[in-house]
């Protein structure tokens, strides 16, 4: 159980101004951690909690959260603390009352400026995780590469290892020897990334800014977070319009996009299992006939 008592005075000390009494409430939703609302006086914080060796993941987090934050371009919650209460490991960000999904004009123009801050590699400084899968940044300048190894064929490694139709694996190594043709005449540039930016991981807070949260973030093509925006759920077509304003998309965008999510559903598959890699085989198979 979380030592919630040592915790705050560790959270007083990082922010130099004293707690008093707090209470904690439990909120239930999250797939991977437990999470809590931390009340002290006027102020609440957000609190993920896990096993002390996740702590890594939690350092993760707070640096692409912090990546975003400072890019200036859309609201992110400001993390005060990370670090290990006995076999526990926590989190502690800035709690925001989230009121419904975000305009699709502010949200796309907020977007396309973070995609606009741009790094001269595709990778991260430091790996994290896609759910509860490792992700790994190893900063490469070649994107066809970056996305080959890192991304591809590292989720259809885990596929081989968790016992999977070999006709999958086998289909998706052809795929991936055969990149290059999805970028015979498109170059991206390695653009601050969200990373996980299904509909769940965005919102609105009370005064309708856009609010974006949980990320795996990476520096890389653009086109993959707006993919992911279209594999569970859609931001709509007003989105896409106002996005396109500020940050051009590629007419070969339909194409990538299904490249793109076969990680997500890849990585659905090694965690989930169920329909997901019978999912993934269609789509390989759809890659494969372009």
């Amino acid at each position: 159980m979380m030592n919630w008592q040592s915790l705050g005075a560790s959270l007083a000390q990082q922010l130099q101004q004293p707690m008093g009494e707090f209470r904690t409430v439990p909120i239930h939703g999250g797939d991977i951690n437990q999470a809590f609302r931390l009340e002290c006086d006027q102020r609440k914080f957000f609190v993920k909690v896990n096993r002390s060796e996740l702590l890594s993941m939690f350092v993760a987090e707070k640096a692409g959260l912090d990546a975003i934050r400072h890019s200036g371009t859309i609201r992110v919650p400001e993390v005060y603390l990370a670090g290990c209460e006995g076999d526990l490991a926590y989190l502690v960000m800035e709690y925001i009352e989230l009121g419904g999904r975000p305009d699709a004009d502010r949200f796309a123009t907020a977007l396309a400026a973070m995609h606009r801050c741009f790094h001269e590699q595709f990778g991260f400084e430091c790996d994290n995780t896609i759910g509860s899968t490792p992700q790994i940044n190893t900063f490469n300048a070649d994107w066809i590469q970056f996305w080959r190894r890192q991304r591809l064929e590292f989720q259809l490694e885990l596929a081989r290892k968790n016992g999977f139709d070999t006709r999958l694996i086998d289909a998706g190594n052809r795929l991936a020897e055969t990149l290059g043709k999805f970028f015979e005449s498109y170059q991206p540039r390695p653009s601050l990334l969200h990373g996980d930016l299904w509909s769940g991981n965005q919102g609105a807070d009370e005064q309708g800014n856009p609010v974006i949260f949980d990320p795996a973030c990476y520096f890389g093509d653009h086109e993959a977070d707006l993919a992911m925006m279209e594999l569970f759920g859609h931001p709509g077509q007003r989105f896409f319009a106002i996005y396109n304003e500020h940050f051009p998309i590629d007419a070969g965008y339909s194409e990538r996009r299904e490249l793109y999510n076969l990680y997500h559903v890849l990585n659905h598959a090694n965690l989930f299992g169920g329909g997901y890699a019978a999912q993934a085989e269609r789509i390989i198979e759809r890659l494969l006939s372009f």
